[in-house]
C-alpha cells in the first residue's frame, strides 16, 4: 500500500503566519531604503550596486517562500516546491552576505547590520521549522520510515534496508 499525505496536514505545514510575514516584509523593505538611500560605505567600487542587487534577489526570494501553492495539485509536489523556494532563499542569503561583509563604514551602517543580521536569524528561525515539517510529510512516503523514525525517537539506531 503506497503512502498517501493528508491534503489538509500539507497545507497546515505551508501556514505562515500573516502577521509575522507581513513583520518580515517591513524589515525588508527597511535595509532596501537603508541599501539604496542609507550612509553605507565600501571600499570597492560598484559594492553598493552589487549589495542592492542581492538585497532585491534575496527579498524576491522570500516572497517566492510564502507563495499559495494550492494550485499545485499533488502534495508532494506543494512540499518539493516549498523547499527548493525555502532552498534559494538559503542561497540568497548566503550571496547577500558575502556582499554585507565588504561594509566598512558609514552612518548607517550599524542600524543595517544590525537589522539584516535579527532578520536574517527570524526567517532562518522560522525556515527551519517548517522544513523539519516539510522533510518530515515527505519521508513518510518511503517505507519503513515510520520504523526508522520510531527507533531514532527511542534512542536506538534505526533499522536499515
Amino acid at each position: 500500500m503506497e503512502a498517501k499525505l493528508d491534503p489538509r496536514e500539507v497545507q497546515d505545514s505551508m501556514a505562515f503566519d500573516p502577521e509575522q510575514v507581513a513583520g518580515l516584509r517591513r524589515r525588508w523593505s527597511r535595509l532596501m531604503e537603508l541599501a539604496v538611500w542609507g550612509d553605507l560605505k565600501a571600499p570597492e567600487i560598484g559594492a553598493l550596486p552589487k549589495l542592492r542587487k542581492r538585497m532585491l534577489e534575496y527579498g524576491e526570494k522570500m516572497r517566492s517562500l510564502f507563495n499559495d501553492r494550492s494550485w499545485i495539485p499533488q502534495p508532494r509536489d506543494q512540499i518539493k516546491s516549498v523547499l527548493t523556494a525555502s532552498l534559494d532563499v538559503r542561497d540568497k542569503l548566503q550571496a547577500t552576505e558575502k556582499e554585507v561583509e565588504v561594509l566598512t563604514g558609514g552612518g548607517d551602517l550599524e542600524a543595517f547590520m544590525g537589522e539584516f543580521n535579527n532578520l536574517r536569524d527570524d526567517l532562518v528561525a522560522l525556515m527551519e521549522d517548517h522544513e523539519n515539517r516539510w522533510k518530515d510529510l515527505l519521508n513518510r512516503l518511503y517505507d519503513g520510515y515510520e520504523d526508522w523514525k520510531a527507533a531514532q525517537d527511542r534512542g536506538e539506531d534505526p533499522p536499515t534496508g
